[in-house]
């Protein structure tokens, strides 16, 4: 685990929150992997890998019950409030600002938002259908803080969210600017480094109703 601690110590994470959520590091082909093990409460239902050094990711499809849910879940099982990010080390980084209320969506975000209504659940075969395998925690949130990333590709997927998960219990959080220029931090992570747990945690209090036309 020594490469995984030290890429996560330089990113500002723990070695505490790297255990709790069971971060793990593997050999494949001969190069470091970072292991991202997703549980439901104590089956271990898939694996996602991020290459070390090439940052590409694959998923574990080995597992008995591999299918596609957020990473985290078991942290919203008893939560009415919960905090959406768009990726792993984003989820671990509201843990080090405090928040242990929050899941990531197993893969990353559309271009563009669908023109089309939401399907059904039988019909919603996209991204999304993770989801609906969730739905038993989601639906007992009665406030959701959607906290993807800052760019196009996160918008788009807020979107998709809120309109899945009812833009009237949904709340999303602006990320604050660089000192140094007019742009704002792009995700969770990227503010811990940069700015600190707290204003990481200040950011989340400040999340605004999400826009209801």
């Amino acid at each position: 685990m020594r490469f995984v601690k030290e890429y996560f110590a330089g990113r500002s994470i723990s070695e505490k929150t790297l255990e709790r959520n069971r971060v793990m590091q593997k050999i494949i082909g001969g190069e470091i992997v970072i292991a991202f093990t997703y549980w439901e409460r104590e089956e271990l239902v898939t694996c996602k890998y991020r290459w070390y050094l090439t940052k590409r990711f694959s998923q574990e499809r080995k597992t008995r019950t591999a299918r596609r849910i957020l990473y985290g879940v078991n942290d919203i099982e008893q939560a009415s409030e919960i905090i959406i990010v768009e990726g792993e080390p984003d989820k671990l980084a509201m843990e080090e600002a405090g928040f242990l209320n929050c899941v990531s969506v197993p893969d990353g975000a559309p271009d563009i938002v669908s023109s089309k209504p939401v399907p059904p659940e039988s019909k919603d075969k996209s991204f999304n259908k993770y989801l609906w395998n969730c739905n038993d925690y989601l639906k007992k949130a009665s406030r959701i803080i959607i906290a993807t990333d800052g760019d196009v590709a996160g918008h788009c997927l807020a979107e998709e969210l809120a309109r899945r998960l009812g833009k009237e219990r949904c709340w999303r959080v602006k990320w604050p600017k660089k000192s140094d220029d007019d742009k704002h931090f792009k995700d969770a992570n990227e503010v811990l480094m940069s700015m600190g747990p707290h204003v990481l945690k200040e950011a989340v209090l400040n999340a605004e109703p999400y826009p209801i036309p």
